[in-house]
């Protein structure tokens, strides 16, 4: 996604400047012309390239054909044009004329369809993509066919699996078993394999190290299936990892000074939030009053930092319930008792606003794991695989588990987030922060992701 958004940027901006520079014709006496010219060309394409990322316009995952990407285009533009007359709006100087932006937006749509045409080609075609062999048979081995299966921009062709088994968890093989272990190097040749995924489900004893030694000195490429799983999906198979690689990974190691910098980051940003949605925040308490007599706010215990529990505070968006009942977390999304206010405010996620009290408190950071209802991290705890590895850094008001997985209301569901919630701790920095910050901002517009 991130090098379509830069090609794709940097061929609309110099497309635009050429565009506006022969309609305008400006006399460029010094750098103040040239640099009031830049200006007048990038402000188009920023607000083409910020449109087409909340339309989804560079996720190949959900415009996977160029059919697609032609509907969405106009779409991405009408959103593009609304950003720009908000910005003349502010800058009206900055306008460089109906004629230079007319014929801007010609020149961005007879550009963007064909780059988009050969993009499409060159990734469906087998002659540019990667001949990858896979060794084993087991969960992961599937997990990642089924990854490579959905992502053809990936450009890795799967040409055959190599393992003693026959079989694949008790069904047959969706590609040819071509052999065991012990041939690799014979099996590689005839293939001519251009990368090999190691994704054996038991390694002790029966690795390969000589013929991937081998296949390496060769330039095939060798990648551990992990690895791969984590690059393909943005969360961890829990189920292949074992103790040590938890020990000796650094990514779980966070220094006092990492964890002290998100703390003042998130406490100056939420401190910012209060006072720029204090309105907003007035209004829906108002609307959740007017349509019911229950409180506002819902104060819930839930595990915090270290396991430790805190008061975590949201707006009320569902009617208080009269029969006694156990809210554990396969009953939490009770449809019939979300009110009508409530379904909005959670569908725009805007019901977690008062959870920016619990940062500025020190219960939470901006961006971490949600966190947990008390109650039921025993019980997950002794269900799903190192789930006690959730409570290493402060829960989130947002996640990267909650902009790509959304709710969860079954053990599978649960489990699925916790691979994103783990990735997250792994890999956790201030641009990846940044980035979920971004794609929370277009859940919060579109609704996207919630449910």
């Amino acid at each position: 996604m991130s090098l379509i958004l830069l090609l794709e940027g940097v061929a609309l901006f110099a497309a635009v400047a050429a565009t506006v520079f022969v309609w305008v014709q400006p006399l460029l006496q010094d750098w103040l012309d040239v640099a009031n010219l830049m200006g007048q060309a990038a402000i188009l394409p920023l607000c083409c390239v910020v449109a087409f990322y909340y339309n989804d316009l560079y996720d190949l995952r959900v415009v996977r054909t160029f059919s697609q990407f032609a509907a969405r285009l106009l779409q991405g533009l009408g959103v593009a044009l609304l950003l720009l007359a908000g910005f003349y709006t502010i800058a009206p100087d900055m306008r460089a004329g109906n004629g230079a932006l007319l014929s801007s937006v010609l020149v961005i749509v007879a550009l963007l369809l064909p780059i988009r045409a050969v993009g499409y080609f060159i990734v469906r075609r087998h002659a540019f993509s990667d001949r990858v062999l896979i060794l084993g048979t087991g969960p992961l081995a599937r997990k990642i066919m089924e990854e490579i299966e959905a992502r053809p921009h990936y450009r890795y062709r799967i040409v055959g699996v190599a393992d003693d088994n026959q079989i694949l968890d008790g069904e047959a093989l969706r590609y040819p078993l071509l052999g065991p272990l012990e041939h690799l190097g014979k099996i590689a040749d005839e293939v001519k394999a251009d990368r090999i995924i190691v994704a054996l489900a038991e390694r002790r004893g029966r690795m390969p190290m000589r013929q991937l030694l081998d296949a390496q000195a060769q330039g095939i490429l060798v990648e551990d299936g992990m690895a791969t799983y984590e690059q393909f999906t943005g969360k961890l198979a829990i189920e292949a990892m074992s103790p040590s690689f938890l020990v000796f990974s650094s990514g779980f190691q966070k220094t006092q000074g990492q964890l002290a910098l998100r703390r003042v980051v998130s406490l100056v940003a939420a401190a910012a939030g209060l006072v720029v949605t204090a309105p907003l925040m007035a209004v829906i308490a108002l609307a959740i009053k007017l349509e019911s007599r229950d409180s506002v706010f819902f104060i819930h215990e839930r595990a915090g930092y270290r396991g430790h529990p805190f008061q975590l505070v949201k707006f009320r968006t569902m009617r208080d319930r009269t029969e006694a009942s156990n809210d554990s977390i396969w009953q939490r999304d009770d449809e019939g008792r979300i009110t009508r206010v409530g379904r909005w405010l959670r569908k725009l996620r805007l019901d977690e606003l008062p959870q920016l009290l619990n940062v500025v408190k020190g219960d939470m950071d901006l961006v971490g794991p949600r966190p947990e209802m008390v109650e039921n991290v025993n019980a997950m705890t002794e269900l799903i695989p190192y789930y006690a590895l959730r409570h290493v850094v402060r829960p989130g008001l947002t996640g990267w588990a909650q902009v790509r997985y959304g709710y969860s209301v079954s053990l599978k569901q649960v489990t699925e987030k916790f691979r994103h919630d783990l990735f997250y701790i792994k890999n956790m920095s201030f641009w990846f922060d940044l980035r979920i910050l971004v794609d929370t901002v277009k859940i919060v517009l579109f609704g996207r992701g919630a449910r």
